[in-house]
Parts: structure tokens; C-alpha cells; sequence
């Protein structure tokens, strides 16, 4: 144990929350390694050289390190995350799924509108990513129905979603994790309600934003890609097998290019442990030669059917002898859920055929094409895979909590009375919530017992819908922010902002907290934004002797408007596949709308709260 200088304590957080920042923003090191590298440095430099109290105690010891992974906001974001999931897994929202689409009638905007109104609705008292995921397909239906193009809906989708999670208390774990730090730092918690006409006011200034701005300045992805082949569609990798039968054999690239392969790219030639890469010049094809192409999947179907010597396989390995049953063959895609276990393994290691009995024909990743063969990519949360199997099977997959079917909203309920039950359920945690009967952690994780109790899913379904990434990320962005305030860093970074803006309104302040704010939350996730400015925002508002519940509710919503970025908030990420955006696309929209909020917070927020210094 040595003593040091508190100021070199302090810069030592500061670089180390610089770090992570950078590490959490470029995606090189995956987020829960980071997450873990923060804990763990914090730990081993706060044991050397520790913050003491007048006492001698370290009040950044282990065991105020590791608190923030028990922390009661924590455990509520995860016992939201189970609820939510006994609503999916019950089917309870699918009878709203078929009255929008009921009530939309023969109007695909007036559809898309209120598909967008539910999930605003719905998300101010379920977690984003469960509602979204329900909405997806229900969105690409409705998109297909009415000749809509799905890129320039379903950033609407993730967009009404972050609107609608800013309205009440467990509409966002952002929203539990400033209340939380709140009472850490000595401040009565939010309510229920306690920001919802705020939260109201910029969801629908964003709503009027997203109905009638957004759709006409995202790109349309599927009248791109119908300029670069015969038929409109979204461009896969797939792998195709050239066996002996097939009419390629013999064939020898022209100019690069094969002259049977038409409207595809042909990216890669695997030939045994050799692999061609382009400009294929002079090269033969031969049997067992492994062909990797882009290709859609109209023009992958045709290409198989007029050369049955041709076949696409995820596995060259895999053959189901005993397998002589007639098969009547669909196609269909799906998209790798935010938290399957299929994410960071290849399709061989997962046993993609054997366990679902469908082919995997080709995958998308964030509309680019990688060149690599489809049996060697690891998969990542939002890839999207072309499949093929019988009917059957592909509809067993809606049960699956690893992948999403796509295209495709009409579902029978699994468990009618399961969907009973699992409604009563969560109408009881919100309304135990609302009316301050038990705080927001009791009912929640009282409601995710009773919803395994209740057999509206099971132990195993209930794990894998917890995510680590936000146990990590929440754990270690909640020890950064204790150090932040035992080491004066927060104090600091408040007094330096009060000094640039110190002659200002408290109203002035907020606005420029709130830009700030809302601009890191898209490099940054939101809820490390919430738990590193909390503390900031609650010195600022002590320095010029203001109401602290404005300053905390300004944090909430400007680390909820994660707008211009895929990184930001996990909805932007989950819709990319299925919108085969590009990153750029998110600024297209995105930075407009983080203006348009800020202009609204700017002026609703002083006419709420009717600041003044205390």
C-alpha cells in the first residue's frame, strides 16, 4: 500500500476512462474484454495506491469496486429482460401484431404508422430490444405487403423505440441506472412518472420527425441493389460446391470473370487449402472446388435449379443418409438475436444443420460482403442467413430464442394461456411500480419468478435472455463512476464546466449538458454515459446551488438519444441487418434528429420544471 498525490489518482481515472472510451467506441477489443480490463485495473491500482477516508478505510476497495455488479438498478434491467422475454416467448403480443396490421387496412403508411405508435407505446414499459425484435418482422411484412422498402423503416422502428423508453422509470435501464446512481450519491431516486411529460414532449416532436422526415432521407437499399442485378434484393456470401456433374467443371475465367456466373460476384475460389482470390485469370474450375459469391437470393435459387451439379452447403461433410422423406424446399431468412449463444461461432461449430435441420445458403453482414468462405465466418448478433428447409422447420425456428424469422408476422399464439398469465404478470409489476407500493427492483424481479413459476418459459430460456454485456458493462461503468467521485474527478470535470459556463442560466447549462451528452452516447453505450454523468451533472447542479432533479433527468434523456450511430444504442444495431444500412446512414438521419431533440429539450424543459437557483 503507498500513498500518493490525489491528483495523480484522479488523472490515472481520467486516462482510464479515455481508454475504455476509445476501446468501448473502435470495436477492435470486444466490450465485455474491456469491461473486464477496467474492473481489473481499477482493482489492482486502487490495492497499491489507495483512496483513504480520515480513518485509514479505502474507500475504493473490492468490495466497492464490485458493487456496482450488485446493484439494485442491475438487478432490475435484468429481471426486465426475463419478463420481457416471458411476454415473447408466450406469444402475448402477437394478437396486438394482427390488429395493427388489421387496422392498417389497405394503407401501408397508415400501417407503418401505427406500428410505430405501439412500439413508442410499448416501450415506455417493456425493454427496447425484446420490442423490437417482436416488431421486426411484423415491419418487414407490412414493408413486402405494400411494396415498401425496408431501409427506410426500420431505423423509424429502432428510433421509436429509444423515444418511447425515455417516457417512464423502466422504459430504459438508462432510466434505472440515473435513479440508482441518484440514491448512491445521497439524492431522493426518480419516480415512476417522475420525467414523462419531458419524455413525452421530445417522443413526439421525434415521432413527427420519424413518420415524416426520416423514410425520404435513408437510402433505398432494395432499388440499389436492382441496379446492379436483374432482381431486386439484398446481396448474400454463399458457399456452392462444384461436383463433378455440374456444367462449371472445365469452365476457365475470361477477363476474371466466368461466363455461367452471371449477376453474381464471384468473390473467392477455396481449391483444398488454396484459396483464388480476384482477378480469376486463366483459372480452370475443377471438381470439389469451393466457390464463394454474392450473390441475391433470386439469383442464387436460379443458378442452383439450372445446374443441379451445383450445391450450396455450410458443410461439405454433412450428408443425411438415412434421410429419404420427400422435401418440399422454402426459402427464408433469419437474423442471429442480440443474445444467441450462436454469436462468436462458425456454422460448423454450431451445428447449424443438425440442429435445425435447414441449409444455410448464405449470410449478410451490415450489407457488406466479406470473402471468406460462410463455414469459416463467426457469427455476430444482426447477421442475417439465407436458409433453406422444409416448411416445418423453419417455422419451429420462431420458438428459437438464438435466431429471428424474417418476413413472416402471422403466428399462432404458442400457449394461449401462458399469454394470459405472462399479461397479468407484467400489467402487476407496472402497476406495484407506478403506484409506489414496492420499488421498481422488488416487483421486477418478483414478476421474473413468477414468469418461470408460471411456465411462461423455463429456466434455460430465462438465462439466455440475459445479456453480459450489460452485466459488464453496467459493473464496470458503475466502478468507474465511484472512482470518478472518490478520486474528485467528477467534482473537477463539474467545476470546469460551471467555470465556462458560470455566468449562464441554469437553463443554458442544461442545454449544453444535454448536447454534450447526447453526443458521446453515440460512440459510447447510453447506459455508460448515464453512470459516469450522473455524478458529474449532481455536482454541477450543487455548484450553482440548483435543483438537482433537472440536471439527473437532462443526463437520462441525452444518454437516451442515441440517434447517429449504430454503437450507441442496441436497437440502431439490431435493425442494420434487417435495413441493410451502412454506418453512414445513421448520421443521415440521425444528427438531424439529435438537433431536433436538443431544441425541444432546450425549450420544454425550463417551461416543466421553471428553473431557478435554489
Amino acid at each position: 500500500m503507498y500513498l500518493i498525490d490525489p491528483q495523480i489518482q484522479m488523472w490515472a481515472v481520467f486516462f482510464l476512462v479515455t481508454a475504455a472510451l476509445i476501446s468501448y467506441s473502435m470495436e477492435k477489443v470486444a466490450m465485455e474484454l474491456t469491461s473486464l480490463a477496467v474492473v481489473a485495473i481499477l482493482l489492482i491500482f486502487f490495492h497499491f495506491f489507495p483512496v483513504l477516508t480520515p480513518g485509514g478505510t479505502n474507500m475504493l476497495d473490492a468490495a466497492s469496486i464490485f458493487s456496482g455488479f450488485a446493484n439494485p438498478a442491475l438487478i432490475a434491467v435484468l429481471s426486465l429482460l426475463v419478463v420481457g422475454q416471458g411476454l415473447v416467448q408466450s406469444g402475448a403480443l402477437d394478437s396486438v401484431a394482427r390488429t395493427v396490421i388489421k387496422f392498417g387496412g389497405n394503407s401501408g403508411y397508415l400501417s407503418m404508422a401505427i406500428v410505430l405508435i405501439c412500439v413508442l407505446l410499448f416501450s415506455g414499459f417493456l425493454n427496447n430490444t425484446p420490442v423490437v425484435v417482436i416488431f421486426i418482422p411484423i415491419i418487414q411484412a407490412i414493408a413486402k405487403n405494400f411494396s415498401m422498402s425496408t431501409s427506410r423503416v426500420m431505423i423509424p422502428l429502432s428510433y421509436a423505440a429509444i423515444l418511447g423508453g425515455s417516457t417512464t422509470l423502466i422504459g430504459s435501464s438508462t432510466n434505472l441506472l440515473v435513479s440508482s446512481s441518484l440514491v448512491n450519491l445521497g439524492q431522493s431516486p426518480l419516480h415512476f412518472f417522475e420525467f414523462t411529460i419531458p419524455g413525452l414532449i421530445l417522443a413526439g416532436v421525434g415521432f413527427l420527425f420519424i413518420l415524416f422526415v426520416v423514410p425520404f432521407v435513408l437510402p433505398d437499399r432494395a432499388s440499389l441493389a436492382a441496379n446492379l442485378v436483374d432482381t431486386a434484393g439484398k446481396q448474400f456470401v454463399a458457399q456452392i460446391t462444384v461436383s463433378q456433374d455440374s456444367k462449371l467443371v472445365g469452365q476457365t475465367a475470361i477477363a476474371g470473370l466466368l461466363p455461367e456466373l452471371k449477376d453474381l460476384t464471384l468473390l473467392m475460389i477455396q481449391r483444398n487449402e488454396h484459396a483464388e482470390v480476384p482477378p480469376f485469370d486463366n483459372i480452370v474450375l475443377r471438381r470439389n472446388d469451393v466457390l464463394v459469391v454474392a450473390a441475391t437470393r433470386e439469383t442464387l435459387t436460379e443458378l442452383l435449379k439450372s445446374d443441379p451439379g451445383l450445391k450450396a452447403t455450410e458443410s461439405e461433410e454433412y450428408e443425411d443418409e438415412n434421410d429419404d422423406k420427400p422435401r418440399e424446399q422454402i426459402l427464408a431468412e433469419v437474423m442471429i438475436s442480440p443474445s444467441s449463444r450462436m454469436a462468436g461461432l462458425n456454422l460448423e461449430q454450431i451445428g447449424f444443420r443438425y440442429h435445425f435441420d435447414c441449409l444455410v445458403l448464405g449470410i449478410q453482414r451490415r450489407s457488406r460482403m466479406i470473402r471468406e468462405r460462410i463455414t469459416e465466418m463467426r457469427l455476430q448478433a444482426g447477421d442475417v442467413l439465407l436458409i433453406q428447409g422444409q416448411y416445418d422447420d423453419i417455422e419451429a425456428m420462431k420458438m428459437s430464442q438464438d435466431v429471428i424469422l424474417l418476413e413472416s408476422s402471422k403466428s399462432n399464439l404458442p400457449s394461449p394461456h401462458h399469454a394470459r398469465r405472462s399479461t397479468f404478470i407484467f400489467i402487476s409489476m407496472v402497476a406495484l411500480s407506478a403506484l409506489n407500493i414496492v420499488p421498481i427492483v422488488i416487483s421486477s424481479i418478483s414478476a421474473a419468478a413468477l414468469m418461470i413459476f408460471s411456465g411462461s418459459l423455463n429456466l434455460r430460456q430465462a438465462a439466455r435472455s440475459l445479456d453480459v454485456r450489460i452485466v459488464l458493462l453496467v459493473g464496470s461503468s458503475i466502478a468507474l463512476s465511484s472512482a470518478l467521485q472518490y478520486t474528485g474527478g467528477a467534482n473537477f470535470i463539474a467545476s470546469l464546466f460551471v467555470q465556462a459556463f458560470g455566468s449562464a442560466s441554469p437553463e443554458f447549462i442544461l442545454s449544453a449538458l444535454f448536447l454534450t451528452v447526447a453526443l458521446l452516447t453515440n460512440v459510447l453505450s447510453n447506459n455508460a454515459c448515464a453512470v459516469l454523468f450522473t455524478p458529474i451533472a449532481v455536482e454541477m447542479a450543487i455548484g450553482i446551488d440548483a435543483n438537482v432533479i433537472p440536471f439527473a433527468i437532462t443526463v437520462l434523456l441525452a444518454a437516451n438519444s442515441s440517434f447517429a450511430s449504430p454503437l450507441g444504442y442496441h436497437t440502431n444495431l439490431l435493425v442494420m441487418g434487417p435495413g441493410h444500412y451502412r454506418f453512414a446512414d445513421y448520421f443521415r438521419s440521425g444528427i438531424p434528429m439529435t438537433i431536433l431533440i436538443w431544441i425541444a429539450f432546450t425549450l420544454c424543459i425550463p417551461w416543466y420544471y421553471g428553473l431557478t437557483y435554489a
